[in-house]
């Protein structure tokens, strides 16, 4: 029994060591009282500002969100401005597409008209030609005309003398 009674107490002394050396090995983890009170309010500070941290990322969220979509309203806006703007572009383009289709018509038409007065001047100078030369010959004739008529009354003056001298002379 005593054999017992001393392999027991040692085996219990054994144990005792072992708990005595784990009690100390989480003693000398342990942190003291008032370290363990400082880091519990380090902690409470720093999950204040993590909370304060994540409150104001949502904030920035939240407004970036806003943001980004009055952006996306004003791009559309513009986008639809643009689009306006553009439709309207497009139909002064028809529009000045069709007054310089109607103008270039127009011109052409001048060009023909303007082709053919050429032509018509053309044939009045060659009618005016002939009319001057019809005109020269007129003259000429007339000039002639004139030239026999004086010979004409030269004549007939000269009968009229003849005739004044034979008539007393026929009748004494």
């Amino acid at each position: 029994q005593l054999l017992e009674a001393k392999a027991s107490l040692s085996l219990a002394q054994a144990q005792h060591a072992l708990q005595l050396q784990q009690a100390k090995a989480q003693i000398s983890n342990m942190v003291p009282k008032k370290q363990f009170e400082q880091l519990q309010n380090t902690l409470r500070e720093e999950q204040c500002k993590t909370q304060q941290l994540q409150e104001s990322l949502q904030q920035q969220a939240e407004q970036t969100c806003r943001q980004l979509v009055r952006t996306q309203e004003e791009h559309e806006h513009l986008l639809e401005a643009a689009v306006e703007q553009a439709e309207g572009l497009e139909h002064s383009l028809r529009n000045a597409e069709a007054v310089l289709a109607e103008r270039a018509a127009q011109l052409t038409d001048a060009q023909a008209q303007l082709s053919r007065n050429k032509l018509l001047i053309e044939e009045l100078r060659g009618e005016n030609r002939r009319f001057a030369m019809a005109l020269q010959a007129a003259e000429l004739k007339q000039k002639n005309m004139e030239e026999k008529n004086q010979l004409l009354e030269e004549q007939t003056s000269a009968l009229k003398q003849l005739i004044g001298k034979i008539t007393p002379a026929s009748l004494s």
